[in-house]
C-alpha cells in the first residue's frame, strides 16, 4: 500500500511517522516552496506527547521545548483566580510541553527525513484535487509558484492534511460556506525576556470582554532569558479571511492591557517588545457529517477546524495520525479503514470543537467575572470554591481526553 500525504504541517509529518512505523509507504506533497520559520507557540497536552514519546521523538522534543509545571487563571487585575499542576507535576506519566511551532516543525520534519528518506516530502505541490475509482487515487497539482499543471501522484490512499483552507475538504463539501466566526479577534506574537512566575507557567488572564491574554514560554536561551509567546483576544464585531501570517498593529487592541502591569508580568511592556504582531480572527467551521469518501479522507484541521483553545488543534491531528495508520495497517480493505477511522474520530472532535466555542478552559475566568461584576476580590473563596473551579477544569479535559486517567490508563 502507498498513501499520499497532502500537506506537511504537523499532522502530514506525523501521520507519515506513524505510516513507517506500520509499514506502509507514503509520501507527503506540501504546497509551500520551502518550510519558512513561521508562526509562533503552541502547546502540546500529555495525551498528544505520550504518542511522540511512542514515535522516538522525545530527546528531540526536549531540546526545543519549555516543559510547563503549571496552568494559571488571573483576573484583569492580576489576582490569581485559580493554579495547577500539569504534565508530570500532576501526575501524568508524560510532560507537556511548550514550543515555538517552528521548532516543533523542525523536530518532526527531521525525523521524517531520516527515517523515509530525503525525497519523502515534495515541496511546491499545491492540491488542485483528486480523483479516484476501484483500483486507486490520484492526487492533482499545479505549481504554487507559477501556477503550471504537475504531474499527478498516484497512491491506493490519500489523506487531505491540508489545513483550515484544505482543497481535498472543499471538493468534497462544496456547498459549506465560509468558516464561523465567533465575534473575537486574535493577535499574537514573540518576546524575548525575563521568566515570569516559574518561567514554566501557561498563563491566561482576563475576561474575553475586557481583553484576554495567553501567555507561556516556548524557548529557553542560554543567557538565561526565554522567548515567551503571547495571545490577545478581543471581542470584534467584523473580520477578514483568515492567515495566520497575516501582520497585525499593536495600537488595534494594546489599549485592553495597558493598565495590566502586574508584580509577575508587565502586560503592556510584553506586548510593546514583541518581534512581531500577527493578526487572526477567531474562526472554526461547522462540524460536518464525512471525512472519508471511497480512498479519500481528511485529518486534522482539515477534518476539524477548531478555536485555537486548549492546546487542540495539534494535539488532535496527532491522535487522528495514530488511529489512521493503525486501521490501514489492520483493516485490507482501504475504504473501509478510512470508514472505521471517520466513525471513530468525527464525534470526538465535534464535540471538541463545539465545546471550544461554549466552554473552554478560559470558563473559569468568565465564572469568577460573572460572579464579582469584574470587581477586585478580597478572598476568592467568598466568591466561589476551589472545588468548583476543579469541576470546570476537570471537565474540559474530559472532553478533550486529556484527564490524567485517560492518559496514563491508555498507556498500559
Amino acid at each position: 500500500m502507498h498513501v499520499a500525504i497532502i500537506g506537511g504541517g504537523i499532522g502530514g509529518l506525523v501521520t507519515a511517522l506513524y505510516l513507517h512505523r506500520e509499514g506502509i509507504g507514503c509520501r507527503i506533497y506540501e504546497s509551500v516552496p520551502e518550510f519558512k520559520p513561521l508562526g509562533v507557540g503552541i502547546n502540546l497536552f500529555p495525551h498528544a506527547i505520550r504518542r511522540l514519546y511512542e514515535l522516538g521523538l522525545g530527546d528531540g522534543l526536549a531540546a526545543v521545548g519549555v516543559e510547563a509545571n503549571e496552568f494559571t487563571w488571573f483576573n484583569q487585575h492580576g489576582q490569581l483566580i485559580y493554579s495547577e499542576p500539569c504534565g508530570r507535576h500532576a501526575g501524568y506519566n508524560w510532560p507537556h510541553f511548550s514550543f515555538h511551532r517552528a521548532d516543533l516543525h523542525s523536530v518532526l520534519l527531521a525525523a521524517v527525513k531520516h527515517r523515509l528518506g530525503d525525497d519523502a516530502v515534495v515541496l511546491g505541490h499545491k492540491c488542485s484535487g483528486v480523483d479516484q475509482d476501484e483500483r486507486g487515487v490520484k492526487v492533482k497539482f499545479t505549481d504554487t509558484a507559477s501556477g503550471a499543471p504537475l504531474p499527478a501522484a498516484a497512491a491506493d490512499v490519500a489523506i487531505g492534511c491540508d489545513g483550515f483552507h484544505s482543497a481535498v475538504r472543499r471538493q468534497f463539501h462544496p456547498d459549506e460556506g465560509p468558516a464561523q466566526f465567533g465575534g473575537i479577534n486574535l493577535w499574537r506574537g514573540v518576546t524575548r525576556g525575563k521568566p515570569f512566575l516559574t518561567g514554566a507557567s501557561v498563563t491566561r488572564c482576563g475576561p474575553l470582554k475586557d481583553g484576554k491574554l495567553v501567555v507561556y514560554a516556548v524557548r529557553n536561551h542560554d543567557d538565561g532569558t526565554q522567548t515567551i509567546n503571547w495571545a490577545a483576544e478581543v471581542q470584534k464585531g467584523s473580520w477578514t479571511e483568515n492567515d495566520w501570517n497575516k501582520h497585525g498593529r499593536l495600537e488595534d487592541f494594546i489599549g485592553y492591557f495597558e493598565r495590566r502591569r502586574f508584580d509577575w508580568l508587565d502586560i503592556p511592556d510584553l506586548l510593546q517588545r514583541s518581534e512581531f504582531v500577527l493578526e487572526y480572527p477567531m474562526v472554526d467551521r461547522d462540524p460536518v457529517d464525512r471525512w472519508s469518501f471511497g480512498r479519500v479522507t481528511l485529518l486534522g484541521d482539515a477534518a476539524h477546524p477548531m478555536y485555537p483553545r486548549g492546546g487542540n488543534g495539534g494535539a488532535q491531528s496527532i491522535l487522528d495520525a495514530e488511529l489512521i495508520s493503525g486501521l490501514l495497517k489492520k483493516i485490507p480493505d482501504p475504504v473501509a479503514a478510512l470508514k472505521a477511522y471517520e466513525a471513530d474520530r468525527l464525534p470526538k472532535t465535534a464535540k471538541i470543537v463545539l465545546t471550544n466555542r461554549s466552554t473552554p478552559p478560559d470558563t473559569i475566568i468568565e465564572t469568577v467575572e460573572e460572579l464579582t461584576g469584574g470587581k477586585p476580590f478580597k478572598r476568592l473563596e467568598d466568591v466561589i470554591s476551589r472545588e468548583k473551579l476543579v469541576q470546570i477544569s476537570e471537565s474540559y479535559k474530559q472532553v478533550a481526553a486529556w484527564d490524567i486517567a485517560s492518559v496514563n490508563r491508555a498507556a498500559v
